[in-house]
């Protein structure tokens, strides 16, 4: 109020006072002068009050009924604007709260006139409401008289004044009980006796209320006296009332002000002794009222119903059962069941629909319920009302189904329409969305044709009526259709929320409280109900009172509720509205679980449960005894009959899925609604959270669930969790899109259904394990005989189960496992399939679970988890068995490391597996097996390897699966190999085991028997492994031969030295030689028919297509082994005292090999070969420091002529011992072999070298198709043998040998090669290169040749032999050798590239020209080297050279290569070059005689060769080969004619003959134009013809007839060519412009030639030796010459010029005229 008490305010409202005043008084001058002096002494009162008081409202107030007076008296006046000026001053006064009571009385009573003059109504309102607002002055009979004033105004004939009033009234109603309510404040502290109120109905008797609770009181009493129609005590002066307006009052009254009834004793006696009564009475109208029967009996007036007093009689009873309820027990178990009454269908609609919005209003308060329920239901001979009214909502909602509403007419017609549109369009309308898909329009219920839209009411929880708020109304209303149904509905909802979670709060608080009070010594593992028992009992007692009011609650409440419910959910078609029914439902089946209400509990999850299948699904469990008090259509409610009605069929829900029902003979298929999909959530939901509470029912929940994740078609995968996968029968599950986007969703919550299980109590989760099991078990007899997809819900479940119980397994280790033991031997194969899977994952799971303890302190739990695994191998199906060796495999892989005593168990189930049992299970055991080899040999006893070794070679033998047994012999390799890393620990650990073995042994009596017996237990181990491997090395399977035999000798040569030296005698003789025989037997007998494929569909290559070429490659492989291991482990082989034995029968060995008719076996044996060959003695590895034996006999370093076997040859040992020892470093002692011996080896190999080399090249007798004839690379191998071989023998290495060397050689240098392999050996024809048997061939002589080059003096005598074994080879290139009759195709000229490759000739014959050239050069560079060596003078050589050469050089183009005769020339030369010194200076022994007439017919033969150049021969070409013909003239002229002295004379004259017949002068006198034709060699012919020329006229003559015949052939040239001249000039001038012939110009430009090159030729020689007439006729030639300058021809030209040049000679000074010209 500081408002109005401020300075400010004060000022204002002087000022205001006084302004009013003047106002009034001016308004008043004429007609009212006493109110005019009224008001000026009132502005003079007023400034005097002011001037004299400080506190001027106190002032103001006391002297108020002054001040007031003349506003009074204006509104005496009765003046409309004087009254409103009064009025508005009177207001402001009041407002500042300077009224007092008297002027307040004062006021009221002009008020009340004005009143009674109809004047200014709506100001006396305004009026009185302030007055009784801003303060407490107005009580007792003012008061009473405003609030009647305010009555009064109320029923004017004014409805704006009407409605003003009325808010006024109920406004002023409010402000006397606010007034009461501050006054209880105020005296709160005091406290005060209650005086008893005498029950009398004396209104005066309210002597001990204060004065405001007076007013109160007296107030609402007389509202009781008015709604009753009797004359109030207080309010006097009223005129009428209305009950409706006297019953709002009411309700608000208690409603706003409850406090004050629970308070004051007196108003509780009003209550109930006025209003109740008055209740009562005023509703037997609706009691007695039945819609429809006749005329009552009844005279009285208001028999019918009266829609606004019944309404607001029941907002008053909801008022006072909500507020009093605890005042009024008696009264309102009255009022409960005249609601429930008036929920009768015989009822008018609109009190059905009110009645229902008045339990709605009760529903939403559970606390009221429970008061309820403990007043009446508890109490014996007491209504059951809290059951009642459950129970008549129930039946409200199916009488609302089955019967029509009927009521007053306009009700009647409305529901008739509404009914008829219902029953008709609207079902049809949602019918057709529905199967559309579409969604329908209404949310609705919908039953048997009746279909009731349902309407959205209230927000959940709150009951907001909407006909108890129809205060205006006066007609009844009509109600919308649905609105009755969707309010009881809500009813329903609400009654569960709010019990349920009244019941389960307090039901939390009890246990919470139960456990603080529980002894902190009671462990947290104690289940809940043994914590109860120790909790202290006063808590114990009071739980007992809660519990049986929460038992009670529940049981009077589930019938009506299921039953009504069940309908609704049957009737939805909401999505919403079905979903708030189903959380109903499963709100109370879990509060009844928690409750222990078994019955009930089942009741409502059996409803869920057929919600969640199609309509009539038969389903046995849930028609069962549990389901017994459903099962009866009809059930009595204490009296009532509530009929259960059947689930109707023509549902109009969306189909979302169809499916096939999971029965032993399936019929047709089945729907799933979107309906019966929430149902099924709804039913996951209940079991996820509410598992512990199932108990028993887990039957139910999961059967339930079975069927429906069957029709969906959700199958089991890893885990146990469910995905969705087709069903196996055929399409006939049918999803839409809808659920499909679902199905992941519900599979998820499925899963975490069953994950929740970790958190039940042991208890439950037993319920749950022997549900699942009976599950379990019934779908193991539906699929006994059909193999159809069985139901594995249960076993995935179970699996699911147990994996997440696993910090408990033990309590169900054994009923789970037994169960999925029974579960692997069904005969369905799904449902084992199933069962092994959880097995095997649970077994899994166990062992990788960290358990506490853990397992490897726990021995007994890991033999219980592994015991399953074990049992699975009694099994026989194959399925099964896979699953357990999976399962093995991967506890390997996990815990391998950990399995200890296990290692038996785990080998012998990969053991137990038989070749028999199908390859997939092989390949999984063998896995295991691999597993074991790679991680866990360390970890398991030493005395378990023997085993490991049996199974992996019983692996290697199985013959189901090639790459098993392949890669088991990589297992043999790996074991191997940690043999040799742990070798001293197994060592140890094994001699320790053979001890006590041993003793034990000695102990019985026994011999100890093992295999390998003498040998220590280690290298048996050894030894054991060998043999397994030499067993796979003849194993029919070529693949298996070749791993097995590929990984015995990696083995024994990687790991061969940790052997005993003595175990080695049975290695060589036991196990390399006795797999050699075997090998070469079944090699030389294997069959030699074609294999068309390697099974299955792989092609074989045609180097394996038949078992004997599969078997050489075996040989192959065995005796490269044998030969490795003799070769690098020699030193540890040699010692062992029978090595020279063994070498034979490896030579042997060597020896058939490659004499066999296969080209790959005899290649390999000689590449063993080979490798043994390339021993040096090796040093002992450094690893192995024992020494072995050595010899310490001296050994005489020279020895005598001692014979090597089958050789009588002496030699001389070529390295002394001192050197041997010079090799050993110094810490090692010094090896010494017995070198006799040693040799002896060596000449051992040579002669099986000769052998192989004898036979294989020797040519056949006959030739057919299958003649074998060598390949080249087996007889390249076989040469390229020789020089290492030489090395070691090449002391003793004599003629003869090299005799049968050399036959050897030429033998296989001969061999053709078949015309399928030419492509590849063959070099492309225009290149010239060696075969590379060639190249050996060659490297073998010059390997001997080296050899005899630093050899001593006797080794010479072979250089002849090694010249003609070359010599022989380069005739090959003009005529290539024979192979015994064998006919071969040649290759043509090699410049003519013109092979077919593929002609019908079975062999070609190399191309021998690279290999003649080559060894062309060979003997070139031999030759340089050897020349004047004795044997080579001796024996003729260079005449052979010569002899050989002259072949190619006479046959020039005619030779297969052009490159022949070029290279023949150019050697010819070298030779030449250093032969004929050599030949000059051995002259006189004569030994070179034989020599010469080879060479001049070697000249002859090759400078006027026979054969005509091809036509295609460039000039290039030709002018190149033509300076060849002048390099061999020009040899002549240097090498041979300056020592015509020392050479034969016959030989000189035919070397002239030869030169004259080439030179210039001697071609033929006429230039025929076929003679032109033939290229002329002009280089040629003026070399010949200047040799000549220098030879003639050299001082040295010795024939002067030949350098006459020589002179008289040039005047003879001279004279021709004067002659030649002159026609050529003759022709010239006469042809004029036209070119003369060809050949003209090119025999005057030859004769031009001739004339110069004569001149050069003479001025060369000594000028004595030439003729002066020679001269003279030179000289002549010049004027002709000259004449010929005017030619036309350039050619012509040049030559000339080249003629005219040396004139320049002759030209001199004229001398003394001597004409020595002529002389």
């Amino acid at each position: 109020m500081s408002g109005t008490h401020s300075p400010e305010a004060v000022k204002k409202l002087l000022e205001n006072m006084q302004s009013d005043l003047r106002a009034l008084s001016l308004e008043c001058k004429k007609k009212f002068p006493p109110v005019k002096e009224a008001a000026e002494s009132g502005i003079i009162k007023v400034k005097t009050i002011a001037a004299r008081n400080t506190e001027i409202l106190a002032a103001l107030k006391e002297n108020s009924s002054e001040v007031v007076q003349p506003f009074l008296m204006g509104c005496g006046t009765k003046e409309p604007k004087i009254t409103q000026l009064c009025l508005a001053a009177i207001q402001r006064l009041m407002s500042h709260e300077v009224v007092s009571e008297t002027a307040a009385g004062n006021i009221i009573n002009m008020l009340w006139q004005l009143m009674e003059n109809s004047l200014e109504e709506l100001k006396l309102l305004q009026t009185v409401l302030v007055l009784l607002t801003t303060n407490t002055v107005v009580h007792d009979e003012a008061l009473s008289k405003a609030i009647v004033l305010c009555f009064r105004l109320h029923f004017t004939k004014d409805n704006i004044t009407n409605n003003t009033a009325a808010a006024t009234v109920r406004q002023v109603v409010t402000v006397v009980f606010e007034r009461m309510v501050a006054e209880d404040e105020r005296h709160r502290d005091i406290v005060e006796q209650p005086v008893l109120v005498q029950g009398n109905s004396n209104r005066r008797c309210v002597s001990t209320l204060k004065p405001c609770a007076k007013d109160a009181y007296m107030l609402f009493q007389d509202l009781c006296q008015l709604v009753n129609a009797d004359a109030p005590y207080w309010l006097v002066g009223m005129t009428e009332m209305t009950r409706t307006f006297g019953l709002e009052l009411l309700e608000s009254v208690l409603n706003d002000f409850p406090q004050v009834f629970l308070q004051h004793q007196e108003f509780s006696f009003l209550l109930k002794e006025r209003v109740c009564p008055l209740v009562i009475k005023l509703f037997s109208p609706n009691i007695k009222f039945r819609q429809g029967s006749s005329s009552s009996s009844s005279p009285a007036p208001v028999e019918k119903p009266y829609f606004p007093i019944c309404m607001r009689l029941l907002r008053v009873v909801s008022v006072l059962i909500k507020q009093f309820y605890s005042l009024l027990v008696t009264e309102c178990e009255i009022f409960l069941s005249l609601l429930v009454k008036f929920l009768d269908a015989d009822k008018p609609q609109w009190l059905r629909a009110v009645a229902v919005e008045s339990i709605h209003r009760l529903c939403v308060q559970p606390q009221l319920l429970r008061s309820f329920c403990q007043s009446y239901d508890m109490k014996q001979h007491s209504t059951k009302v809290f059951r009642d009214i459950v129970n008549a909502l129930g039946s409200f909602i199916q009488s609302l189904f089955l019967v029509p509403p009927t009521g007053n007419p306009a009700t009647t017609n409305q529901a008739g329409n509404n009914n008829a549109g219902g029953s008709v369009s609207a079902p049809a309308n949602s019918g057709m969305l529905g199967i559309g898909g579409g969604v329908t329009l209404l949310p609705a219920f919908e039953y048997r044709g009746t279909w009731i839209p349902i309407l959205t009411i209230t927000v959940q929880g709150s009951a907001k009526a909407t006909y108890l708020e129809m205060l205006d109304k006066v007609e009844p209303p009509t109600i919308p259709e649905g609105y009755a149904m969707s309010v009881a509905f809500h009813c329903l909802l609400d009654l569960v929320r709010g019990i349920t979670s009244m019941i389960e709060g307090e039901l939390g608080e009890a246990e919470t409280e139960c456990q603080t009070t529980t002894e902190a010594a009671s462990s947290p593992t104690q289940s809940s109900e043994q914590q109860e028992s120790q909790s202290a009992s006063d808590q114990m007692d009071k739980e007992i009172v809660s519990r049986a009011v929460w038992e009670e609650m529940v049981n009077a409440c589930w019938c009506g509720l299921l039953a009504a419910l069940s309908l609704l959910l049957d009737a939805s078609t909401d999505e919403a509205a079905t979903e708030n029914i189903l959380k109903a439902e499963l709100t109370m089946a879990a509060l009844c679980g928690r409750l222990g209400l078994v019955t009930s509990r089942d009741a409502f999850i059996t409803a869920i449960c057929k919600g969640s299948l199609p309509p009539h699904y038969a389903l046995t469990v849930l028609n069962t005894t549990t389901a017994a008090t459903l099962s009866n259509k009809s059930y009595s409610i204490q009296g009532q009959s509530v009929m259960m009605i059947s689930p109707s069929s023509e549902s109009h829900q969306q189909v979302v899925a169809v499916g096939q029902p999971l029965a032993v003979q399936p019929q047709g298929t089945v729907m799933l609604t979107s309906k019966n999909i929430q149902c099924m959530r709804t039913l996951l939901n209940l079991a996820h959270c509410h598992g512990a509470v199932l108990g028993t029912s887990w039957q139910l929940v999961l059967a339930t669930l079975q069927h429906l994740v069957w029709i969906l078609g959700l199958k089991p995968s890893s885990g146990g969790t469910l995905k969705p996968g087709r069903a196996v029968e055929g399409p006939s599950t049918v999803l839409t899109t809808a659920v499909m986007t679902d199905l992941p969703v519900i599979s998820n919550i499925l899963s975490r259904l069953f994950e929740s299980s970790q958190y039940l109590d042991d208890v439950s989760l037993h319920h749950l394990i022997n549900a699942l099991c009976s599950l379990s078990l019934e779908a193991m007899d539906m699929a006994y005989g059909n193999n159809k997809e069985p139901s594995l819900f249960a076993v995935a479940k179970l699996l699911e189960t147990g994996l997440v119980n696993m910090h408990r397994i033990e309590i169900l280790w054994r009923p789970l496992t037994g169960h999925l033991l029974e579960v692997c031997q069904h005969p369905n194969s799904r449902m084992r399939e199933w069962g092994a899977e959880a097995l095997t994952s649970l077994i899994k799971a166990g062992l990788t679970f960290s358990h506490d303890p853990p397992l490897s302190q726990n021995q007994r739990l890991q033999l219980l988890l592994l015991n399953p695994l074990k049992e699975m191998s009694s099994i026989n199906h194959p399925d099964i068995r896979l699953k357990q060796l999976e399962c093995v495999l991967q506890i390997l892989q996990s815990q391998g490391d950990s399995l200890g005593p296990g290692w038996p168990l785990v080998l012998g189930v990969m053991g137990a597996i038989r070749n028999d049992q199908g390859e997939s299970l092989i390949r999984t055991a063998f896995q295991c097996l691999q597993l074991v080899v790679t991680d866990f040999l360390p970890t398991m006893p030493c005395t378990c390897l023997q085993i490991v070794v049996d199974v992996a070679g019983s692996f290697g033998l199985h013959n189901q699966e090639l790459n098993i047994s392949l890669t088991s012999i990589g297992l043999l390799w790996n074991i191997s190999d940690y043999f040799f890393q742990r070798g001293e620990t197994i060592e140890k650990e094994l001699n320790k085991e053979e001890a006590a073995q041993q003793k034990q042994a000695e102990e019985k009596g026994v011999v100890l028997n093992r295999p390998f017996h003498p040998a220590p237990p280690f290298d048996c181990l050894w030894l054991c492994l060998y043999a397994k491997l030499g067993e796979l090395c003849v194993d029919p399977r070529p693949a298996v031969r070749k791993s097995a035999g590929q990984t015995l000798f990696s083995t024994i040569g990687a790991h061969g030295t940790l052997l005993q030296h003595s175990t080695w005698h049975t290695v060589v003789w036991k196990v390399l030689f006795h797999l050699l025989d075997r090998v070469r037997e079944s090699s030389t007998t294997a069959d030699k028919e074609k294999i068309e494929s390697g099974g299955g569909n792989i092609l074989i290559h045609h180097s394996r297509d038949t078992a004997e070429k599969q078997w050489a490659e075996t040989w192959v492989l065995t005796l490269a082994g044998v030969a490795r291991i003799f070769n690098t482990r020699r030193y540890l082989l040699q010692p062992l005292g029978d090595f020279s034995r063994a070498w034979d029968v490896l030579l042997d060995h060597i020896q058939s090999a490659a004499l066999s008719k296969n080209s790959e076996v005899s290649l390999a044996a000689l590449k063993s070969f080979q490798e043994i060959l390339q021993i040096v003695s090796p040093v002992r590895d450094s690893d192995k420091p024992e020494t072995p034996p050595a010899v310490n006999v001296p050994v005489p370093v020279l020895l005598g002529s001692i014979s090597g076997p089958g050789l009588s040859r002496p030699f001389v040992r070529t390295d002394s011992i001192g050197e041997r020892l010079g090799r050993y470093n110094s810490s090692e002692p010094p090896v010494v072999t017995d070198e006799l011996e040693d040799l002896n080896l060596w000449w051992a190999a040579w002669n099986t070298w000769y052998r192989i080399g004898s036979e294989s090249t020797k040519p056949p007798i006959t030739f057919d198709k299958l003649t074998f004839i060598p390949s080249q690379p087996f007889l390249t191998a076989l040469i390229q043998i020789f020089p290492a071989l030489y090395q070691h023998i090449k002391s003793g290495f004599n003629m003869d040998d090299l005799q049968k060397l050399g036959v050897i050689l030429h033998s296989a240098v001969s061999v053709p090669i078949s015309s399928d392999a030419s492509p590849f050996i063959l070099p492309s024809y225009t290149e010239a290169v060696l075969t590379s048997l060639q190249e050996a061939v060659l490297t073998a002589l010059d390997v001997l040749q080296k050899a005899i080059c630093v050899g001593p003096e006797n080794m010479q005598i072979m250089y002849p032999a090694i010249f003609d074994q070359l010599l022989a080879f380069v005739e090959f290139s003009c005529k290539p050798p024979q192979y015994g009759q064998l006919e071969t195709k040649h290759i043509a000229n090699a410049k003519y590239n013109q092979i077919q490759l593929f002609a019908p000739a079975e062999w070609v014959a190399l191309n021998y020209v690279p290999f003649a050239e080559r060894s062309l050069e060979v003997v070139v560079d031999l030759y340089q080297k050897t020349a004047c060596h004795k044997a080579v003078v001796n024996e003729k050589v260079l005449q052979n050279i010569i002899k050989t050469l002259r072949v190619p050089l006479s046959l020039k183009y005619s030779c297969p290569s052009e490159s022949t005769w070029k290279l023949a020339v150019s050697s010819l030369l070298k030779v030449l070059s250093i032969g004929l010194p050599v030949a000059r200076q051995h002259a006189s022994s004569g030994k070179f005689d034989s020599m010469w007439p080879e060479l001049a017919n070697t000249f002859e033969d090759f400078l006027f060769t026979k054969s005509i150049p091809p036509d295609n021969l460039s000039i290039q070409e030709f002018q190149r080969n033509e300076s060849i013909d002048v390099e061999v003239v020009q040899l002549i002229s240097t090498e041979i004619l300056p020592y015509a002295n020392f050479i034969p004379k016959e030989f000189v004259g035919q070397i002239m003959t030869m030169l004259n017949k080439g030179s210039i002068h001697s071609q033929s006198s006429s230039f025929t134009e076929a003679e032109i034709d033939i290229r002329l060699r002009e280089e040629f012919s003026k070399m010949c013809f200047e040799t000549l020329l220098q030879f003639s006229f050299s001082n040295k003559v010795t024939t002067p007839q030949e350098g006459y015949i020589s002179r008289m052939a040039l005047s003879v040239l001279l004279k021709r060519s004067q002659d030649v001249l002159h026609r050529y000039i003759e022709d010239e001038r006469l042809s004029g412009k036209c070119p003369l012939p060809r050949q003209q110009v090119t025999e005057i430009i030859f004769v031009l030639k001739a004339v110069s090159t004569l001149i050069d030729s003479l001025k060369k020689t000594q000028p004595e030796n030439v003729d002066g007439n020679t001269w003279a006729q030179v000289i002549a030639l010049y004027p002709t010459l000259v004449e010929c300058i005017t030619c036309s021809s350039a050619e012509v030209c040049s030559a000339l010029k080249e003629a005219l040049v040396p004139f320049k000679d002759f030209m001199q000074p004229p001398a003394s005229k001597v004409q020595n010209g002529e002389s």
